[in-house]
């Protein structure tokens, strides 16, 4: 930790003991005079959130130095459940917290940040011990809110020296067990909040726009919906099998495709046994309307003789026969069709977050799969970030022997520290990479199934991990003697001194250096070789994301004020600003090139630094650099930069403005890509619960039906559909210039997301209606007028009730027919909760996807009941409800109605 951040912490952390440098050295050395893991045995922790309003009960967040004066309250509770004393104060406390803590006032402990979420707590001298069963009450204050229990982080460890072991309370993903659960006030942001929480009876309503529709209603029907359907009175048998005559599709495709009709017990040849799948390419002789002669773009013809294929591209070939996989129910049925199709953007994408926590690659496959049977055809692979480097790079092993693991090393030379609730050891979520091969696997089973891979990595902040990484193999080298190829890839100028904070709350080694030539070297050979495992998969590597987002220092700022601010508001929190840089404003050789006139200013270098990037993936052969809008707001043009195509993930908040900021971007020559973290990031929660997982900075909520409202061609439209992030309506504009997007693409970020079950929770079934938006345009869906504006509960553009009639529709195929298959698929996704209410004694119940089972307890969980709509149960007491699943292997989490 530098002296310059040591200070600003001081300034910010009232009441906080900060002296890391001391404190680190002083933990190094110690003999250790208690054991972790007997400490850990004794010790419990519990936590319990006190305020969201602190305001209210005299705390003043603004003197605090919180962003925008907001902050929160909390208790963390120590108990010694052991029947002896503990005496020994050779010992810290560690854990996640994601909220920067403002102060804590216990008079015998001690609260240091070390770096990111990663905190300490420790005795210092005025502690006198713990006896059995006593507690340590330990106020805290934090930035911002603590409104869902997953903003609590897991796996809170002792450290005795080196020796560390994770208390059994906070162990693993159970945050019932010391996380106390907000109630009331405690869930309201502002006294403002007009969130509704869902409960059994909130739930009950929202619940109410889908009712349930005969299975014949379902007949034929194809998800994402086709551009034109027209079913024959036919009805087909596939359950004897079929046969593939596809010359345009390659084995892999094949194969991938016949592994999906295997999934439904429907066995297939190639120009064998079974009903006959004809496919051919459009000719000069043979073509599609103009509406279908486009990538993707097919039509299907289904009778008895046979299914012929006419497509405009191998793509379009294959997504006919996945709208024909789709069409086929469970026995093996389908009706005689014709289907003419195609795809409503180019660009239908995924983005999963590896870095933050590790994903396995069979559950990278698993999602490849169902994006494919979906038609999403881009899958955006957040490889790094300051959490983690996930993928092998020759050459440079320390990315992965140290940027891809976490352990308790407080010099950071074998690992990163632990983030995000990590815990101490190196065998969880917080570590793992892709070797070369993973990688080329990963792109080949891509590529079979018509899905582009974008890796990104990110730059030039969210690189600390890369950072670290290549300051352990300077070490390693100079060690060596070799003091040349040391140098050859650092990442850091060691005579920056800027004084920052990062989003993430971590210094300046969380941003590489742009004007550093290693920087360069190292970014080229990055790219060089993921190139070359692309050329191995079999996959042009068509688009490189270079991140840039987020390039700053937060201290400085809208959300602050410096302490002797002339004009100062009440709002914004208030520290010394003196001592803050922007990111590398004390970096000697970054000073010269703003010097020089080579740029304006420090805070233009990651624009220019995207711009030579771009350089670099021209050289590579790379046609499209996409990047987060805000890392290319200081380039006036896209025709600035080296790539044939430029493209930028729009993440403005609707609410924040961002129906008219769109335009902006696509004015200046980008491709745009729709990336509305108030619709489209499925790290949010699913409902304004505190048991839902999930970051809430764009929206408190965004469920299944909120994603398929979304209305992408016309942002403003959006008003009417929906509430901003306190549940407010909100007024947005229709502006001039804006031509629509190239595509959308839904984000699943990690940081609370740990397991592969729990990305799978995440992103399914939400992806299912992102499929439905990025292939077809709804009827609902309001053609563009500048100037137009929406007003939630004022204007009535929207024909509602025509959305109501979809939703239904779609909300019934999800139940009744694809979340079963989902099932056989062996995808966790989230069951939906069921709503209750009780009304002249009976039970009424239902679900937001009519078709997925309900039971009832009666006997506080004894036994299960199957909930009947037409024979309502009479109930007295309390009622237990869930959902479960088709094959009735997982249940929902349990709703209480009293």
């Amino acid at each position: 930790m530098t002296t310059s951040t040591m200070k600003v912490l001081t300034a910010l952390a009232v009441g906080i003991a900060i002296n890391s440098a001391a404190v680190q050295a002083s933990e190094a050395t110690q003999l250790g005079a208690s054991s972790a893991q007997d400490l850990a045995q004794r010790l419990d922790v519990q936590y319990t959130i006190t305020a969201n309003q602190p305001q209210a009960h005299d705390i003043d967040c603004q003197k605090l130095g919180a962003d925008y004066a907001a902050c929160f309250t909390a208790t963390i509770l120590l108990t010694n459940t052991s029947d002896e004393a503990i005496e020994a104060s050779d010992w810290g406390l560690y854990f996640s917290s994601i909220r920067r803590l403002l102060q804590m006032d216990h008079p015998g402990l001690a609260l240091t940040r070390i770096t990111g979420d990663l905190h300490r707590l420790e005795p210092n001298d005025a502690f006198t011990g713990l006896g059995a069963g006593e507690s340590l009450e330990i106020p805290i204050v934090g930035e911002y809110w603590q409104l869902f229990m997953t903003d609590v982080m897991p796996n809170w460890y002792l450290a005795v020296g080196d020796e560390t072991a994770v208390i059994d309370n906070t162990r693993d993903e159970v945050l019932t067990n010391f996380v106390d659960e907000p109630e009331g006030e405690l869930l309201m942001r502002t006294p403002e909040d007009r969130n509704v929480v869902m409960t059994a009876e909130t739930r009950f309503e929202r619940n109410a726009a889908a009712t349930a529709l005969a299975a014949d209603a379902l007949r034929g029907a194809i998800l994402p919906t086709p551009r034109s359907s027209r079913l024959g009175e036919a009805t087909l048998d596939l359950s004897e099998g079929v046969s593939l005559v596809m010359p345009m599709l390659s084995e892999a495709s094949l194969t991938a495709l016949g592994e999906r009709f295997e999934r439904l017990d429907i066995p297939v040849s190639q120009g064998e046994n079974g009903l006959l799948i004809r496919a051919r390419l459009v000719s000069d002789s043979d073509a599609l309307d103009d509406a279908l002669a486009r990538k993707g773009g097919y039509r299907l013809q289904l009778d008895e003789s046979g299914a012929d294929i006419l497509a405009f591209d191998a793509a379009g070939a294959f997504y006919a026969v996945q709208s024909l996989i789709a069409a086929t129910d469970e026995t093996g049925l389908v009706p005689a069709m014709d289907v003419d199709d195609a795809p409503r953007y180019d660009y239908r994408g995924f983005m999963l977050d590896v870095a933050r926590n590790f994903k396995d690659k069979a559950s990278v496959l698993r999602l490849l799969d169902q994006m494919a049977t979906y038609k999403l055809n881009r899958f955006h692979f957040h490889l790094t970030d300051d959490e983690g480097w996930r993928l092998e790079i020759p050459g440079l092993a320390e990315l992965t022997e140290v940027g891809s693991k976490r352990c308790h090393d407080l010099t950071e030379t074998r690992c990163l520290l632990p983030q995000l609730g990590s815990g101490p050891a190196a065998d969880t979520s917080g570590s793992g990479f892709y070797t070369r091969e993973d990688y080329i696997d990963i792109v080949r089973y891509a590529e079979a199934r018509h899905i582009q891979v974008v890796p990104e990595i990110d730059m030039p902040a969210h690189a600390r991990a890369a950072v670290v990484a290549m300051e352990a193999r300077h070490h390693r080298l100079l060690e060596e003697g070799d003091s040349v190829a040391a140098n050859e890839y650092r990442l850091i100028d060691p005579e920056d001194t800027s004084n920052t904070l990062s989003v993430q709350l971590y210094d300046r080694r969380s941003y590489l250096n742009p004007c550093l030539e290693s920087t360069h070297r190292f970014v080229d050979k990055v790219m060089g070789e993921v190139v070359s495992m692309h050329q191995e998969a079999g996959q042009e590597l068509a688009n490189w994301h270079f991140g840039g987002d987020e390039a700053k220092n937060i201290l400085l700022g809208n959300g602050f004020q410096d302490i002797d601010a002339e004009e100062a508001v009440d709002w914004r929190g208030t520290i010394d600003q003196r001592d803050q840089h922007h990111p590398w404003e004390a970096s000697p050789i970054c000073q010269q090139k703003i010097a020089s006139g080579e740029v304006a200013s420090v805070e233009e270098l990651p624009s220019r630094f995207a711009i030579q990037v771009s350089q670099l993936a021209d050289t590579y052969g790379i046609a499209r650099m996409s990047a987060w809008q805000d890392g290319l707001k200081h380039v006036e043009s896209a025709a600035e930069f080296a790539t044939p195509q430029v493209a930028v993930n729009f993440w403005d908040p609707l609410f924040w403005g961002g129906s008219q900021s769109v335009a902006e971007w696509q004015s200046r020559g980008y491709e745009v890509i729709l990336s509305s973290p108030d619709y489209l990031y499925f790290d949010m929660p699913y409902e304004v619960n505190p048991h839902e997982r999930g970051y809430y900075w764009a929206t408190r909520f965004t469920d299944t039906r909120k994603v398929f409202s979304f209305a992408p061609d016309n942002l403003a439209q959006n008003a009417e559909t929906s509430v901003d992030r306190d549940g407010d309506t909100f007024r947005a504009e229709s502006v001039e210039g804006w031509q629509g997007a190239r595509g959308i693409s839904a984000q699943a970020w990690g940081e609370t997301v740990r397991s592969e079950a729990q990305m799978e929770y995440m992103t399914f079934p939400r992806l299912l209606a992102l499929a439905e938006r990025a292939w077809h345009r709804a009827e609902w869906e309001l053609d563009y007028r500048p100037g137009q504006a929406f007003v939630g509960g004022e204007t009535s553009f929207v024909d509602h009730e025509t959305l109501t009639e979809d939703w239904q529709r779609f909300a019934n195929l999800l139940g009744q027919r694809v979340l079963p298959r989902l099932d056989r698929d062996g995808i966790a996704y989230r069951l939906p909760l069921p709503g209750a209410r009780i009304e002249a004694g009976r039970l009424e119940a239902n679900v937001a996807l009519p078709g997925v089972t309900i039971e009832y307890s009666l006997d506080d969980g004894a036994s299960w009941l199957v909930y009947q709509d037409n024979a309502q149960p009479e109930v007295e007491n309390t009622v237990l409800l869930r959902s479960i699943s088709a094959n009735g292997q997982r249940q929902s989490r349990v709703v209480t109605l009293n």
